[in-house]
C-alpha cells in the first residue's frame, strides 16, 4: 500500500472513531503517534513536543482564555436582567418591543461572553416568561432566543475568529474589523424580520398594556441604560476599539477586557471568591480543551502530511474542475453537515485546515472564507436534528413547549443565515471594505 493510502486509510479512521464517540483531541493524538512511529520511528514524539511548544507560546491564542474569562465573569454579574430591562423599556413602542429588546439584549450579551449555552439559559430564564405573560407567540419567542444567543460566534469580540485567525495564519485584527459589518448586518436582519412579521400579524406579539408604557418617563429610561446598557457596551467597545486602532494586541486588550469585566462584576456588587473561582475553573476547563485539540490536530495534519494524505485530498478537489463558488458551495456544505455531531471547535480545529491550502487555489480570500465559516457554524445550533441552542432553551423552557415547537421558531432564522450568507459571497466588500479602509495604507 502507498503512503498515500495509508495516509487516506488514517483519515477514515479518524472519521470512523469521530462517529464511535471517542474523545476527539486524544484520537487525533493516538493516530498521530501511531501511524507517525510506523513511519518515522521516535522522531514522531519529537515532532509532538515542538508541536505542543508552538501552540503553548502562539501569541494569538493568549487572547482565547483572557476572552473566555472575561465571558464568564460577565455572566456571573448578575447584570443580564438589568440590560433586558432597560433595553425593554426603551423599546416599548416599537412592533414586538420584547422580541426586539431580546435580539439587542442577547445581541450585546451574547458579543460579551460569547458563550452560546450561557447566552440562550439566561434569556430563557429571563426573557421567555416575559413574552409569555404578555401574550407572544411561543414559535416567535423561542427563535428569537435561539437566535440571538449565536450571535457571540461572529461578532467581535469572537473567540471563534482568534482561533480562526491563528489557524490561517492571517491578522486577528483585520478579521475583527472585516467581521463587524456582517456580524450586525444578521443581527439587524433578525430584528427587521421580527418587526415585520409583527406588523403583518399583531397577533404574534400584543402591545404592552398604556399602564406599563406612558408610566415610564425618559429620565427613567435614560437612569436605566446608563446604569445598565452603557458599561457592558463601554467594556466591549473599549475591548474592539483597542484592537481596530491598533493601541493594543488582541491579548492585551483581552486582558484589559478581563480586568474590566472583573471591575463591573465589582461595580454590580457581584465580584465574590466563589463566582471568580468558577470563572477560572471554567476557563481552565474550556482553555485546556483548545489546546489539546490544537496539539492533536497539529500532530495529526502533520503526519498526514507526511504520508502525502492532504495531497491526496486537496488533488481530489482540484480534479472536479469546480468554479469558485462551486469549491465555496461544496465546503460550506460540507462544515454544515458536520456541525451535526461536532462541536465548533472541533470543525474549525481539524477540519477547516483541510481547505484552507485549496483558498489560493480557487482565488478566494481567507478573510471572506473565514467569516463565511463563523456564519455557517450558528447553523449548527439551529438545524435539527442537533440544534444545541434549541436543547439549551428547552432545558429551561416550560413542559408546555415542545422541543418541535423551538425547533420550529428557529427555522426562519436559520433561512436568515444563509440568506446572510449569500449576500457576503455576492458582495464580498460586506467583509473586505472596512479592513482596507482602516488599515491598508493609500
Amino acid at each position: 500500500m502507498s503512503n498515500e493510502m495509508v495516509g487516506i486509510v488514517m483519515l477514515a479512521v479518524f472519521v470512523v472513531s469521530i462517529f464511535l464517540g471517542f474523545p476527539i483531541a486524544f484520537t487525533l493524538l493516538a493516530l498521530g503517534f501511531g501511524f507517525g512511529y510506523a513511519l518515522k520511528g521516535d522522531i514522531i514524539f519529537d515532532q509532538v513536543v515542538i508541536k505542543a511548544y508552538e501552540v503553548t507560546t502562539n501569541d494569538v491564542l493568549v487572547a482565547v482564555p483572557l476572552f473566555l474569562f472575561m465571558g464568564y465573569v460577565v455572566e456571573r454579574a448578575n447584570i443580564l436582567d438589568r440590560l433586558f430591562h432597560s433595553i425593554q423599556i426603551a423599546a416599548r413602542n416599537v412592533p414586538g418591543s420584547l422580541a426586539v429588546a431580546t435580539l439587542i439584549t442577547c445581541s450585546l450579551f451574547a458579543t460579551a461572553t460569547g458563550i452560546v449555552g450561557a447566552v440562550v439559559t439566561l434569556m430563557g430564564l429571563l426573557a421567555l416568561p416575559a413574552m409569555a405573560r404578555a401574550g407572544y407567540d411561543a414559535k416567535l419567542s423561542s427563535g428569537v432566543i435561539c437566535a440571538g444567543g449565536c450571535l457571540g460566534i461572529l461578532i467581535p469580540p469572537s473567540i471563534l475568529l482568534i482561533l480562526y485567525a491563528a489557524i490561517a495564519g492571517i491578522s486577528a485584527v483585520r478579521l475583527y474589523a472585516g467581521a463587524l459589518i456582517p456580524g450586525f448586518m444578521l443581527a439587524g436582519l433578525y430584528v427587521v424580520y421580527v418587526m415585520v412579521r409583527v406588523i403583518i400579524n399583531p397577533k404574534l406579539a400584543p402591545k404592552l398594556p398604556r399602564s406599563e408604557t406612558d408610566a415610564v418617563g425618559i429620565g427613567r429610561i435614560a437612569y436605566e441604560l446608563a446604569t445598565s446598557f452603557v458599561p457592558l457596551a463601554a467594556l466591549i467597545m473599549m475591548v474592539l476599539g483597542a484592537i481596530m486602532f491598533g493601541w493594543a494586541t488582541p491579548s492585551e486588550a483581552a486582558a484589559v477586557g478581563a480586568l474590566g469585566a472583573m471591575a463591573l462584576a465589582a461595580v454590580y456588587g457581584a465580584l465574590t471568591f466563589q463566582r471568580i473561582r468558577e470563572a477560572v475553573y471554567l476557563t481552565a476547563r474550556a482553555t485546556a480543551m483548545v489546546c489539546w485539540l490544537f496539539v492533536g490536530s497539529a500532530t495529526f495534519s502533520s503526519v498526514l502530511g507526511l504520508y502525502g494524505g492532504d495531497t491526496v485530498v486537496a488533488g481530489f478537489f482540484k480534479s472536479l474542475e469546480m468554479t469558485p463558488w462551486q469549491f465555496m458551495l461544496v465546503s460550506q456544505v460540507i462544515i454544515f453537515l458536520l456541525g451535526w455531531p461536532l462541536e465548533w471547535t472541533e470543525i474549525l480545529i481539524i477540519f477547516v485546515p483541510i481547505f484552507l491550502p485549496l483558498l489560493k487555489f480557487y482565488n478566494i480570500d481567507p478573510m471572506l472564507f473565514g467569516i463565511m465559516v463563523a456564519l455557517n457554524i450558528q447553523t449548527a445550533f439551529l438545524s435539527p436534528p442537533v440544534a444545541m441552542a434549541c436543547y439549551y432553551l428547552k432545558g429551561v423552557a416550560p413542559k408546555s413547549m415542545s422541543l418541535n415547537m423551538i425547533f420550529a421558531g428557529a427555522m426562519p432564522y436559520l433561512l436568515l443565515i444563509m440568506f446572510a450568507m449569500v449576500l457576503l459571497y455576492v458582495f464580498p466588500e460586506l467583509a473586505t471594505w472596512l479592513p482596507s479602509y482602516l488599515y491598508d495604507t493609500k
